[in-house]
């Protein structure tokens, strides 16, 4: 699923990222890449996100670009 269907309060792991090279390099650069574990907090537009103990808003079009497998549910 991509980030964009992961429930508010669900966390996932990414499991690839999709679409141009130079949009995969920069969410990698903010440490969305391939086996992380990442928590979807709030948002719809923009969503708030936690990885790696920090919060990183990303625009719902950025979100979509990340595919990540369900590791527990959300609220």
């Amino acid at each position: 699923m991509r980030l964009t269907e992961l429930p508010n309060g669900a966390s996932g792991r990414v499991c690839e990222l999709s679409g141009k090279a130079e949009v995969c390099q920069r969410l990698r650069e903010m440490g969305f890449c391939e086996s992380a574990v990442i928590e979807r907090v709030s948002g719809e537009r923009t969503l708030l996100c936690q990885l790696c103990g920090t919060r990183i808003a990303l625009s719902d079009r950025a979100a979509e670009h990340i595919v990540v497998e369900l590791i527990r549910g959300g609220l």
